[in-house]
């Protein structure tokens, strides 16, 4: 899936949603850092992903938590 696809499909989500995705993401993160501390780690690519994704669902989250704000 291409980024902007993402970004797209992450912005229609509600607050929870994101939660409940970035709790997703952070949970693959420690399975990937897990793998690579043990040598399993086939697709190291991966791990850059998931912390960019985290990094896109927090700044969602402070966007939307702003605009309830507003």
């Amino acid at each position: 899936m291409k980024t902007t696809e993402r970004i797209s499909n992450l912005r229609s989500m509600t607050p929870d949603q994101l939660q409940d995705e970035l709790l997703r993401l952070k949970k693959e993160q420690f399975n990937l850092r897990f793998q690579r501390a043990t040598g399993q780690l086939e697709n190291t690519r991966r791990v850059a992903e998931v912390r960019k994704d985290i990094a896109r669902l927090k700044t969602l989250q402070r966007q939307k938590a702003l605009e309830a704000k507003a």
